[in-house]
């Protein structure tokens, strides 16, 4: 029987797109990574923000986690991740930023 129950849906994007863009482009395959973890953790607690520090991240990866401090300051600069504290030793929580899916809105908006 499987583990997991769920499946997690992933826009074409981020296959399509993102995953050439972060492990080609940008040679930070440990990005595409964390940001698959972070965006299944956030489909599962229905898009809210992931409470997770770089440990946690780490373990759950595989990653190391210098691995994932250099990948969460990729995904903050590429805007795909917003990260807020709520005080310097409070559990960071992560955000799930989907531009290209207000850009497809926009669209639609527009042919309508």
């Amino acid at each position: 029987m499987p583990r997991f129950r769920a499946t997690v849906p992933i826009d074409d994007y981020v296959l399509d797109v993102l995953q050439r863009d972060l492990t080609g482009h940008d040679q930070h395959p440990s990005a595409f990574l964390v940001y698959l973890y972070l965006f299944a953790r956030s489909v599962r607690q229905r898009w809210r923000p992931v409470a997770a520090g770089l440990s946690a991240i780490a373990e759950d990866t595989g990653l190391s986690r210098s691995a994932v401090q250099a990948a969460m300051e990729r995904l903050r600069a590429r805007e795909l991740i917003a990260t807020e504290r709520a005080h310097a030793t409070a559990t960071p929580r992560h955000r799930v930023l989907r531009h290209w899916r207000q850009t497809q809105r926009r669209r639609q908006a527009a042919t309508e």
